[in-house]
């Protein structure tokens, strides 16, 4: 290796020299940046249609009467965070694996990490159907309310079959996501949105399942999303080289993809379950009603905007993990630049979004006055958070797109629950600021994680980490004829 050479093993985020500070151009930047939207504005759709789906449901169910509503509410929570957070997170490793195989040209890689994420996780939705199975019981014997709690059970029940549709999709949306292919992603989404429509009217309205009907309208639309999705991978051209059949090397190297989906779980799970314990929490302080009836407001005002900061996170990994799979650090680099650039865009507008609405937008909830006033004085901290929270999902995506799921995890075990659950009891319960001290404890925590990753990311080497790239590439290689000999249709034929 020539003094050349050396000098180029090291390329931080932020480097030391003026000279090198130049080496990234704004012709550069601007060019990824329009890649980056391109990819971008179909997954922040993708994201709110999936969204959309449950939230429809919900307002179908809303006219059957208070006692649907919160059992809806509550069996929907439940399930999102005993089983659809923790297959969201445990799905999003293939962002690494996926994103760095197609950088690097190993097409067929990307349908044999698809086949062993999908047997992973289809093993891991059979506990997560037991536990939906019982969910009246454990919320009882958690203290809710009984009525509630056996309806949310019903519910749960229903959404069953959900659990391994959904489990498929996050494994099938993953392996589009990572070849850059999305508008497909998009438009199917929206069929499947519209579709569930009538069939959440038809099984709510027309027959005697009630609100179950709403739940099983969500597994029925599930279900048809997947199948969609499958019989595009099959047929599309776009995706002949990288789906060649089922393949028994899928069950080879488990092990390693439980080295980054169990860490992308935590990731995921830790800051879920930080945000439901704010709910919990409410229902503590001096006015339960009132404080999580705003809290309500807050955390799905939330949900909104996090769906397109989440959309800018997978953008952020598809870029970097392409680009390090690829071996060019320096393109890497740039996309990260880029990523941040947007997010702080992202942030901005839309906190400055939720400040001039502060004083309507409570009022788009509830018609309670006193509900209306405590949302817009909640606002300001509500726009700090989406600002951090904007931050954080990019930061997030490069967390996934590099493999540093055992770090991000780290950082947000830290963030949550050393400084953001601790802060909230002692802002809410012993300063008695009430519910907008537990959301100050969100903020701290979000300001934590922030910082934190940022720090990392912009101390990074992206020569070292295209090597290790490279090195991931190599360690799950499979030789094309292998995967030919083995492989399988995925319809049989006639």
């Amino acid at each position: 290796m020539d003094g050349e050479e050396k000098l180029g093993i090291l390329s931080p985020l932020i480097p030391p020299s003026e000279e090198n500070m130049s080496s990234v151009g704004t012709m550069e930047v601007v060019a990824e940046m329009k890649k980056q939207m391109w990819l971008a504005g179909p997954l922040v759709c993708v994201n709110f249609l999936q969204f959309g789906m449950q939230v429809i449901s919900i307002m179908f169910v809303g006219h059957l009467g208070e006692l649907s509503l919160s059992s809806a509410s509550l069996g929907t929570s439940f399930a999102s965070v005993t089983g659809l957070s923790l297959l969201t997170g445990m799905g999003s490793a293939l962002e690494t694996l996926c994103g760095q195989a197609y950088g690097a040209k190993q097409y067929h890689m990307l349908g044999i990490h698809m086949q062993r994420a999908i047997f992973v996780l289809f093993i891991v939705c059979i506990p997560i159907a037991f536990i939906w199975a019982n969910t009246g019981p454990i919320l009882m014997s958690l203290g809710q309310d009984p009525d509630i709690s056996k309806g949310a059970g019903h519910y749960a029940r229903y959404m069953i079959p959900s659990v391994f549709a959904y489990g498929l999709l996050q494994c099938i949306i993953r392996f589009l996501q990572t070849q850059n292919i999305v508008f497909p992603m998009m438009i199917i989404s929206a069929m499947t949105s519209l579709l569930h429509i009538p069939i959440c009217w038809f099984l709510v309205f027309k027959t005697d399942l009630s609100n179950k009907g709403a739940a099983l309208a969500i597994s029925i639309s599930y279900w048809i999303n997947m199948l969609l999705l499958a019989i595009y991978v099959k047929f599309s051209p776009a995706c002949k080289s990288t789906w060649t059949g089922f393949s028994r090397e899928a069950l080879h190297n488990i092990l390693n993809f439980l080295k980054l989906s169990i860490p992308s779980a935590l990731m995921v799970c830790i800051e879920f379950w930080s945000f439901e314990m704010m709910v919990l929490m409410a229902g503590l302080l001096p006015d339960p009603q009132l404080e999580t009836s705003v809290l309500a407001i807050i955390l799905n005002t939330c949900g909104l905007t996090f769906n397109i900061s989440f959309g800018l996170s997978g953008t952020a990994s598809t870029r970097v993990s392409n680009e390090l799979g690829a071996g060019r650090p320096q393109a890497a680099r740039v996309a990260v630049l880029s990523v941040l650039l947007m997010a702080i865009a992202d942030g901005t507008i839309l906190g400055l979004t939720m400040i001039l609405l502060r004083n309507i937008w409570g009022s788009l909830f509830s018609n309670e006055e006193k509900v209306v006033t405590y949302v817009s004085k909640t606002i300001p901290l509500l726009a700090a958070s989406i600002f951090l929270d904007g931050f954080q999902c990019a930061l997030t995506g490069i967390v996934r797109g590099s493999g540093w799921q055992e770090t991000g995890a780290f950082v947000n075990l830290g963030a949550y629950y050393l400084v953001g659950v601790p802060s909230a009891i002692v802002f809410a319960f012993v300063l008695h600021i009430g519910g907008k001290g537990l959301w100050m404890g969100i903020v701290c925590a979000l300001l934590v994680q922030v910082l934190s990753l940022l720090i990392i990311t912009m101390r990074t080497n992206w020569n070292i980490e295209a090597a290790k790239a490279k090195e991931r590439v190599n360690d799950s290689k499979i030789s094309v004829d292998s995967i030919e000999w083995e492989a399988e249709p995925l319809l049989p034929s006639v």
